[in-house]
């Protein structure tokens, strides 16, 4: 499901909403999400699961291709961990 679908669905299951509105709401979820773990925060969200930034350290690695040595500088990766809930829908 790609973000303009959600919008859809989710406008669809409000009839009192305009889609435009809607969108304008997942936009800014997605926006405040984004925006907390650009700061270093961890987002939870009871029953769906938590989102948090993970650091990976610098380090050597190979071009697949040539095998020459290849520095990787350090960075820093979203991660999501799944809750409770969502596990059990998934895997009754």
């Amino acid at each position: 499901m790609i973000k303009s679908e959600l919008v859809q669905h989710i406008a669809e299951q409000n009839p009192h909403l305009y889609q435009r509105d809607v969108e304008h709401i997942v936009n800014a979820i997605l926006d405040e999400i984004t925006a907390a773990l650009a700061r270093g925060d961890r987002v939870e969200l009871r029953g769906f699961g938590a989102f948090s930034v993970k650091n990976r350290p610098a380090r050597v690695g190979r071009n697949p291709r040539t095998g020459t040595r290849v520095e990787v500088t350090e960075k820093f990766v979203p991660f999501f961990k799944t809750g409770k809930e969502m596990r059990e829908r998934l895997n009754p």
